[in-house]
């Protein structure tokens, strides 16, 4: 295929994954937004095959089908449930990508460039591999805290600040010695102790990061691999690489930021670590719950003109989406009022939630952002609250010792009666307790989520 052709496919692609950010910023066209980032990435996968820069074709052909293949066997295996730490263990292979490719090029010496040329390239691999070794180490980090195979409590090291302002400030020293180094065909060992700097930053960066947070930390992560996938471009002069790598960090960027507005926490101390980890002794939870049967929660339905439903992670876990949209149109035809209330970090990650809910085919239209209705919960009659915590405790809003102190919350409280749906009384994510559950117009329905609301809706056809 000729450069031209390349050329041109590559812009085609490019468009592409701009049509596609823009359908996934939307519910009712996130769908279509899938299809043109699959078929823009196919277009770059075979123009980049088909180019003159390529002619290891057995090589690349069990590289495409090893690839394929676990990507395959993961789309077909992992569960909703288990997107988020997915989504981090993706974003780990781009900063590993980007590690890999950096040490290729500077171990290449058939590049002929003249002396400025040389320093420049010099400074797009070492930049390349210092933003990789760091997206690497944080999203493996990310994913075992996702997976809880690593404690979501964060660790505060005395002085992290510090140790952070440290690593960084180690890390341009050694760029300057590499690059002095690079001059007279050195170089290795101040890039290997780099790269070691690198991923120790990572590693601290997320692991002082609360449990309430991770979802920021998702799309953190995120800008972080596509700045690593930008550095890459640029390692291997490859202008799609640069573009796409640019809309996603600065996509996940954005993102990051309009999430931490919405949690009311400072996005520098995001990208700095050692975030959502203040608050002193929180308030000791007092008070005696009061229980509900499923029986007397449908006949709150029964009464109630007005019902919003509050999902979070725990209805993922228990795959209860679709049995609540049973519900949901089974009140709807009975002329109830019923709406769904999304929090920005419910769940495990951003959009976790809206996901779920539109697997399960709930409609667009019932569906609010927390700004759409936290002024309306005097007009709400019943609140349900399914696998939900940290975003409907009220500590975060009179609590200013609590670890999610001044994070706006959905004030289901306010509304006349609220049901929270729980296995048990064991605190959320964050590890904080919530008084939301012995206030005296909450009532708690315990047991598996899947299971209670099966009981739900029975009681209410029955």
């Amino acid at each position: 295929m000729s450069q031209s052709l390349v050329t041109m496919s590559y812009i085609v692609a490019t468009i592409l994954f701009i049509f596609s950010l823009g359908g996934l910023s939307n519910q009712e066209t996130a769908r279509r937004g899938n299809y043109y980032g699959m078929l823009g990435m196919a277009i770059a996968i075979v123009a980049t095959a088909l180019s003159e820069s390529v002619t290891s074709y057995v090589i690349l052909v069990i590289a495409l089908l090893i690839g394929g293949a676990i990507g395959a066997k993961a789309a077909l295996k992992v569960e909703m449930t288990q997107m988020p730490e997915l989504v981090a263990i993706m974003h780990s292979l781009v900063g590993l990508a980007a590690v890999l490719v950096g040490y290729a090029n500077f171990m290449d010496s058939s590049t002929d460039l003249s002396a400025v040329e040389k320093n420049i390239h010099e400074v797009e691999i070492y930049i390349g591999i210092l933003i990789g070794a760091v997206t690497f180490s944080g999203s493996v980090i990310a994913f075992g805290k996702l997976s809880e195979r690593i404690s979501g409590k964060p660790v505060m090291l005395p002085a992290r600040h510090w140790l952070n302002l440290s690593l960084l400030i180690l890390a341009f020293l050694l760029g300057r010695w590499f690059l002095q180094q690079a001059e007279t065909g050195g170089g290795t060992f101040p890039l290997l102790l780099m790269t070691v700097v690198a991923l120790a930053f990572g590693v601290h960066m997320v692991m002082a990061i609360g449990g309430a947070d991770m979802p920021v930390v998702v799309s953190m992560l995120n800008s972080y691999s596509g700045w690593a996938a930008a550095a890459t471009g640029f390692m291997l002069s490859n202008d799609l690489l640069i573009v796409t790598g640019a809309l996603v960090g600065s996509s996940g960027a954005i993102l990051s930021y309009i999430m931490c507005r919405a949690m009311n926490r400072n996005f520098i101390s995001v990208i700095a670590g050692g975030f959502g980890t203040s608050g002193g002794e929180t308030a000791v939870i007092e008070g005696e719950v009061t229980p509900i049967s499923a029986e007397d929660t449908a006949q709150l339905l029964l009464d109630a003109k007005s019902i919003m439903i509050i999902p979070g992670y725990g209805m993922a876990v228990a795959q209860a989406q679709h049995t609540v949209n049973e519900i949901t149109k089974l009140l709807r035809d009975k002329g109830k009022k019923v709406g769904f209330g999304i929090h920005p970090v419910a769940g495990r990650m951003p959009g976790h939630m809206n996901v779920l809910l539109a697997e399960a085919k709930v409609p667009y239209d019932i569906v609010y952002e927390m700004d759409e209705i936290n002024e309306d919960w005097g007009h709400v009659d019943v609140s349900i609250v399914i696998g939900a915590n940290d975003i409907v405790n009220p500590s975060a809003l009179d609590d200013p010792n609590s670890p999610i102190a001044g994070m706006p919350v959905l004030e289901c409280w306010k509304g006349e009666t609220t049901i929270v749906l729980k296995r048990s009384m064991a605190s959320g994510y964050a590890g904080v307790g919530n008084p939301l559950f012995v206030l005296e117009n909450t009532r708690m329905l315990f047991g598996d989520a899947n299971a209670t609301m099966q009981a739900v809706l029975k009681a209410l056809k029955s």
